[in-house]
């Protein structure tokens, strides 16, 4: 469950996230309005930019519709579909849509909905803190948990294997 070989990485043609979880450490703040407010890493913005750099295209899949998600994907310029009731299918489409085969996806998710995706996928991955239900469906553990650098810890690396510096 250890890092997968750079031609491993330089063989993929998409990444797709899960958003709570992944791009969060899973908490979530509500206030007396209802309004919620999630934390997240800062330094996954430029581990993104670094898949623009090597050709990457990626996106994030939700199963919860949240205005969070939409206001930080927009603000990382990442693409994002929610209130997914089937991942699965969703996934299907991306990779169709971007000519990829799942064999050349990899898909990081955390928790027990990703379960589907992560079983269709060439590199399924997981943050550190996934759930243990979904740690034996992943062929990379990640070193940073959700919400920690997890999303720069994936793109960095195949960044690298690309051959970048």
């Amino acid at each position: 469950m250890r890092r997968p070989p750079d031609e491993e990485l330089r063989a993929l043609g998409l990444v797709v996230f899960d958003f709570d979880g992944v791009f969060t450490c899973n908490r979530v703040w509500v206030d007396e309005h209802g309004t919620e407010s999630v934390a997240c890493w800062r330094g996954d913005g430029i581990g993104l930019r670094r898949l623009d750099a090597v050709g990457i295209p990626y996106l994030i899949l939700s199963t919860e519709p949240n205005p969070v998600v939409s206001r930080r994907a927009a603000k990382l310029r990442i693409r994002s579909r929610q209130g997914l009731d089937d991942k699965a299918a969703a996934l299907a489409e991306e990779a169709a849509r971007a000519g990829v085969p799942l064999g050349g996806v990899a898909y990081m998710g955390n928790d027990v909905n990703d379960v589907p995706c992560l079983e269709r996928v060439g590199l399924p991955v997981v943050p550190a803190d996934a759930w243990p239900e979904v740690v034996p469906l992943a062929r990379w553990v990640l070193d940073r948990p959700g919400g920690h650098g997890c999303v720069r810890e994936l793109c960095d690396a195949v960044w690298r294997a690309a051959g970048s510096p």
